[in-house]
């Protein structure tokens, strides 16, 4: 068994919280104290950095998000946009004197593009009065880029009326004559389409982009990596859906000459998605990633080149097993910064564009995506386990990083954040698994603890070194437990082969990944073997929900948001196995012997039930058929149930009353603290 501890993490904290003495763990309650930074972005000569950073007044159960500026050297950081106004999306124009954003303030009904100029004092100003509203913001040459949904056929001025009807509308029903009919928490209007506008920057008509062209941004989502536009404002690339099937949609990347009315799909004969079209600081190439199984979402994808002169393809680091995400070019055109998911810590890598060649310039902790100047100064947001997001510049030669922002430090000072590491063990045939250990503040091994093991979602969405406000493994170990995640078999970041090993069998190798790490804690002097309790959210909740049908050394189960019924998952906006393996009336066999609810007859263990009613992504039905089952076999059981949530527990008040409930509950059949 290996063993590896995370010492680097103490010399990336103050003095101040490695070794100053502690007064408070990391309590909900701190976790809605900090103040959340998102990805930052870099002014052309590398002098100015803005992120959006989000403070949450708990009292009034709301969030507010402004921009700061933040000084290249860390010297200072100030606000930008006054509180309560709505802002995201921020982009430098290219000669980086004014900065373009989203905002709702005023009278706007939907979000609206605003300027604020950085060369000197002055009030933003709005740009565009898109009654449908927009986002996915870039800024390229003379013109502001923009997505926004609209009613086909319809001007400005009839997609306000129509808007104001609609809301004015008595009747409350959806009607949808083909999929998709929603996207994770929100229902789809059918009439509507997503496109790509363009606005003159010193303001004047707005220039539909791709309508003329008769193809629409994918249906379930769109943002700013759906589409890219050149450096000399040429040509446009953008996600669609190759054929006509919307059930399985075919995503594929598209290209036109702006004004052409001519569109060529650039990867039809590819199944599978073709993803975020990136063109090169001069133009020449398109630089996108592409996946080869369709119906596999963490298939390994793959960062090809376009020669837009030639119309070759080139496959760059072709034998590299990670998937390749949240790319940028560098300013010469010759490589790529990306923030990449490898063994469970998002680090970022260099990729030489001329022979692949891949560099890891970080180690330990979690990296966004970078932004980078044309001096080459590269800047990203970072996190660990146990410090928020930080807005961090990063030397390219070293990895070594200077921080640029000064929030959340107050809030922290006297916060005894615990300790964590990585260790591996051996799970399904004796093959390594990477596991997170997180243990309480004050973790003394001469005595006993209890145990809570967290089991992650997706099922291929692997943890990493990353601070989770949702989940946070060291606010759970502050109760008093000794807490892990398990990288199981189908966890991302370990290679294709490990992330499809549970395809189309989700039960198998994961269960028996979760049972042997039970073991090997059970097998440490300071764990209490009696004092073991366990739970998961999405497929973590499916896989709990199995681990409630099968003889097992838990106490208790936490199970939120769970794919429960296999057959009844058909009813979400992802439909589990379906494309790739067939549908349940075709292959039964596969969703018979992996849907957790053929255990109940087994069911005995107190379970704790979470679900939300916006959840399209696993439909509250799944919550309530568990809860019914459970109390029906006489099982100790609680529905807690969110009318105003989704998938995720997001509002302050509701995510402090979970946290509550949860602690409750595991304390109850599993005694925290140390004995």
């Amino acid at each position: 068994m290996k063993r590896f501890v995370i010492a680097a993490l103490c010399m990336l904290m103050p003095i101040s919280i490695a070794v100053a003495e502690q007064s408070k763990p990391l309590s909900v309650e701190v976790l809605w104290q900090l103040s959340r930074i998102a990805s930052p972005v870099i002014s052309p000569n590398g002098e100015m950095i803005i992120a959006p950073v989000t403070e949450y007044d708990v009292p009034e159960d709301k969030g507010n998000t402004q921009l700061w500026l933040f000084d290249h050297e860390g010297k200072s950081q100030r606000p930008l946009t006054a509180k309560g106004l709505r802002v995201s999306e921020p982009v430098f124009s290219p000669d980086g004197k004014t900065l373009a954003f989203i905002s709702k303030r005023d009278k706007d009904e939907v979000g609206q593009v605003y300027l604020l100029p950085m060369s000197g004092p002055g009030e933003a100003q709005r740009l565009t009065d898109v009654p449908s509203g927009v986002k996915g913001l870039k800024w390229v040459g003379e013109h502001i880029y923009f997505i926004s949904a609209v009613f086909p056929g319809k001007n400005w001025q009839e997609t306000e009326e129509q808007l104001k009807a609609d809301k004015d509308n008595k009747v409350s029903a959806h009607q949808w004559n083909a999929l998709p009919y929603s996207s994770f928490d929100h229902w789809l209007d059918e009439d509507k389409q997503a496109h790509v506008f363009r606005i003159p920057a010193k303001g004047g008509d707005v220039e539909p982009i791709t309508q003329p062209l008769k193809k629409q941004l994918p249906r379930s989502s769109q943002s700013a990596a759906s589409y890219d536009i050149d450096v000399n404002e040429r040509w446009i690339a953008f996600n669609a859906n190759g054929w006509d099937n919307q059930v399985d949609a075919k995503i594929d990347i598209f290209l036109a000459a702006i004004g052409s009315g001519k569109v060529e799909n650039l990867t039809e004969q590819n199944n599978a998605p073709d993803s975020n079209p990136t063109f090169s600081p001069d133009g020449k190439t398109l630089a996108f990633t592409r996946q080869l199984i369709h119906g596999f979402y963490a298939d390994t994808a793959k960062l090809i080149l376009l020669d837009m002169k030639k119309r070759t393809e080139t496959v760059l680091a072709k034998d590299w097993d990670r998937s390749v995400a949240r790319f940028i070019w560098t300013p010469d055109n010759k490589g790529f910064y990306a923030s990449v998911d490898d063994a469970a810590t998002r680090r970022i890598f260099h990729i030489n564009a001329k022979n692949g060649k891949i560099k890891a310039i970080t180690q330990a902790t979690n990296f966004g995506k970078p932004t980078m100047a044309n001096d080459g100064t590269l800047v990203a947001a970072n996190d660990s386990f146990l410090y928020p997001a930080r807005v961090v510049k990063i030397n390219t030669s070293n990895g070594e990083t200077t921080r640029l922002d000064q929030f959340n430090d107050d809030i922290l000072a006297d916060v005894d954040l615990g300790t964590y590491e990585s260790v591996t063990y051996k799970g399904y045939k004796d093959q390594d698994i990477q596991m997170w250990v997180h243990y309480p503040p004050g973790f003394d091994r001469s005595k006993k603890y209890p145990l809570m093991m967290l089991i992650h979602g997706g099922p291929h969405n692997a943890i990493s070194d990353g601070f989770h406000y949702r989940w946070n493994a060291q606010t759970f170990a502050s109760w008093g437990y000794v807490t892990a995640w398990p990288n199981f078999h189908g966890s991302s970041s370990f290679g294709q082969e490990f992330a499809d090993s549970i395809n189309p069998d989700w039960k198998n190798k994961s269960l028996e990944d979760v049972f042997k790490a039970t073991d090997w804690f059970t097998q440490q002097s300071w764990i209490d073997d009696e004092r073991l309790v366990a739970g998961g959210a999405s497929y973590g909740g499916y896989l709990t929900s199995i681990i409630l049908g099968q003889k097992h050394p838990f106490n208790a189960l936490l199970i939120h948001a769970a794919v429960y019924n296999m057959y009844s998952q058909m009813a979400a906006d992802f439909a589990v196995h379906s494309t790739r393996f067939g549908n349940y009336w075709e292959k039964p066999e596969i969703y018979q012997s992996i849907s957790p609810h053929y255990g109940a007859a087994n069911f005995n263990t107190p379970t704790l039930v979470i679900h939300g009613q916006l959840d399209y992504r696993v439909p509250v039905g799944q919550g309530f058929e568990l809860f019914r089952t459970l109390q029906t076999r006489g099982v100790e059981s609680r529905m807690i149930y969110f009318p105003d949530e989704n998938h995720w527990i997001m509002k302050p008040n509701n995510s402090i009353y979970w946290y509550n409930q949860v602690e409750q509950w595991m304390t109850r059949f599993a005694e925290p603290g140390a004995k």
